[in-house]
């Protein structure tokens, strides 16, 4: 019981900075704060989106991010955010908001 419990205890101490590196070292994307000349369009957007299986309902552009309002193949709607520049997801849907 005790070398299971030892183990167990090594291996979380093992994993614990790979976990916290992952967070503490990845920038957190953001809303563009370049002109809206240097937006990527939203066709682009909706492409990168139906490849992953989506349907686009709808895109609103708001300070610098892309709200894309979406259903998935079996008609779940979600809200996904992305950085109008590079189009890469924005950890909150509604950063451009406020």
């Amino acid at each position: 019981m005790f070398a299971k419990i030892t183990v167990a205890a090594l291996a979380l101490a093992l994993a614990a900075p790979a976990f916290a590196g992952t967070t503490a070292t990845a920038p957190a994307v953001t809303c563009s704060k370049s002109a809206a000349s240097s937006f990527k369009p939203k066709s682009d957007l909706i492409a990168l989106l139906k490849g992953q299986g989506l349907t686009v309902v709808k895109i609103k552009t708001e300070k610098g991010c892309y709200e894309a309002y979406t259903k998935d193949a079996k008609g779940k709607k979600s809200t996904l955010g992305f950085n109008a520049e590079t189009l890469e997801p924005v950890a909150n849907a509604e950063a451009g908001e406020g």
